[in-house]
């Protein structure tokens, strides 16, 4: 089986997050880290591995900046085999369309000799949710889809899934090459072991441009994209909390003016 899991580089949530002049995110002024909802399609990936034996290759797939490297990493030290990272200048900018298109020609690339069977992706990004990718990726590649997956079984080329909605579960089956998307309750992913890390160092890692996905450059990057960010404000200063006293017995009368004028209650 042919696994190809798609994760992206994210800026650290911790970190001083900033914008740049043109109102996109600074991803590389600022410490970044694979999404952490990216790193269950990881986990998923590596037990259907773990399932199907060692003819199982899984390959995680990233678009972003050079310092995107680091995602592609992490995720070859939890246990996947082999690593591609997209760059290339011109992707800066680029919305959740123009992503869809760097992908779906990175999936075929990576399919080139033995095809894929699985493409596996988070339910959102950490940074932007809007939980469009899978769906776009689908449809670009021709493929069913199937979203939102908690649970995950397999039998030979056959996928049956949970998903959980606000009212009801559903079971969905499919049939294999499909693009199956994953949330953060279908199982916890793994740390990366010593051995993991070390073993990383020595697994495959491509890096490759729009050039060689035979992408134009004017298809992806802010001119290109379908939406824009028009305006952004800093985030004020912290300011001093209010103290509730209760001297007098009016603390209680005091706490719900406070919460109701702040439309808690």
């Amino acid at each position: 089986m042919n696994i190809v899991v798609c994760v992206k580089y994210v800026p650290d949530a911790t970190a001083d997050r900033q914008f740049e002049s043109d109102n996109t995110v600074d991803r590389v002024g600022v410490d970044g880290l694979l999404s952490e909802l990216d790193e269950y399609a990881v986990e998923q990936a590596l037990q259907l591995k773990e399932k199907a034996g060692d003819d199982t290759k899984v390959t995680a797939l990233c678009v972003g900046p050079e310092k995107a490297v680091d995602a592609v990493r992490k995720a070859l030290q939890m246990g996947a085999d082999e690593g591609v990272l997209v760059t290339d200048e011109a992707i800066a900018g680029s919305d959740a369309a123009a992503t869809s298109l760097v992908l779906a020609k990175a999936v075929e690339k990576a399919g080139a000799d033995s095809k894929v069977d699985l493409v596996l992706c988070g339910m959102s990004s950490t940074d932007g949710a809007m939980s469009v990718v899978p769906a776009m990726l689908a449809e670009r590649l021709n493929l069913p889809q199937v979203t939102l997956a908690s649970v995950v079984e397999t039998q030979g080329d056959q996928v049956r899934v949970k998903r959980d909605g606000d009212t009801a579960t559903e079971v969905i089956g499919a049939t294999m090459p499909l693009v199956l998307s994953v949330t953060d309750q279908s199982g916890e992913a793994r740390y990366p072991s010593f051995k993991g890390i070390m073993a990383a160092k020595k697994k495959p890692l491509e890096t490759w441009s729009l050039g060689d996905l035979g992408v134009d450059a004017g298809q992806v990057g802010l001119d290109a994209a379908w939406t824009a960010v028009e305006e952004t404000t800093a985030r004020p200063p912290r300011t001093a909390g209010e103290v509730v006293k209760d001297e007098d017995g009016s603390g209680a009368t005091a706490l719900a003016e406070f919460l109701a004028s702040k439309k808690f209650i």
